[in-house]
């Protein structure tokens, strides 16, 4: 198992990732009573970031699972990049141009929300993103913290995974790694057109599904959690509709 989970990283791991980008993640709970304020206020800060010439934020919206409101993804490319100084100072104009600075932002986030995370990852390119979500309609989740020892392995798994789900046809994951910030070590997004097409995996033969498995790596479709499970700490599911 172990080469032919090397093997597999290398192969799919490269696919997704031949130019890796960084985003900042914010999870938001907000305060009670100030959801559809929240959501006012992180789509407008979407709106002044697009104006500044930067790429605005995905904004996923809680709808079953976990206990925060917004997912905010924002891709910032490369943290070298995000920070030069002058990348930062056409930010600055632009924000007070268009009346939500970044300090009043953070200033009305504070005063909106009751519980925050953010997190730094590596994942797809900009680019691929933009195509996995093109057409999008239906959102999961799927949040880890590995066990000691076991990170490089719960992405192979996860990679794995991607494989299987090629052979079925189904949309694969874009998966999200951890570089700094909150505890999880990766991240997985998975893309539907809509709730019923999320749900079409239960209509698959088990045989197929047990034939993709094995030849993903697993010992069957029926397997593939449990392997999981002995890679992890604890991990979160949530599922979501995107806010436009």
């Amino acid at each position: 198992m172990t080469a032919f989970i090397l093997a597999l990283g290398i192969a799919f791991g490269t696919a997704q990732q031949s130019e890796p980008a960084t985003y900042r993640v914010t999870l938001l709970r907000a305060a009670p009573g100030a959801l559809l304020e929240l959501v006012d206020v992180v789509t407008r800060h979407g709106a002044t970031l697009e104006a500044q010439g930067e790429r605005p934020p995905v904004v996923l919206r809680h709808r079953q699972g976990d206990h925060w409101d917004l997912f905010v993804l924002y891709p910032i490319g490369s943290m070298s990049s995000y920070y030069a100084p002058e990348r930062v100072a056409r930010r600055s104009v632009r924000a007070h141009a268009a009346g939500l600075t970044e300090p009043q932002f953070e200033d009305t986030l504070r005063r909106l929300v009751a519980w925050r995370q953010d997190l730094f990852v590596s994942g797809p390119s900009i680019t691929d993103l933009v195509a996995a979500l093109d057409g999008g309609g239906f959102f999961h989740i799927e949040m880890f913290v590995a066990l000691p020892g076991k990170h490089e392995a719960l992405v192979a798994q996860r990679q794995m995974e991607n494989a299987y789900l090629a052979a079925l046809d189904r949309p694969q994951n874009l998966i999200f790694i951890r570089e700094a910030g909150a505890e999880w070590d990766l991240f997985t997004l998975g893309v539907y057109h809509s709730l019923a097409h999320y749900a079409e995996s239960d209509a698959i033969p088990d045989d197929r599904a047990d034939a993709a498995a094995r030849a993903a790596g697993f010992e069957a479709g029926d397997r593939i959690g449990t392997y999981m499970r002995t890679l992890i700490a604890h991990h979160h599911d949530t599922l979501l509709s995107r806010v436009r």
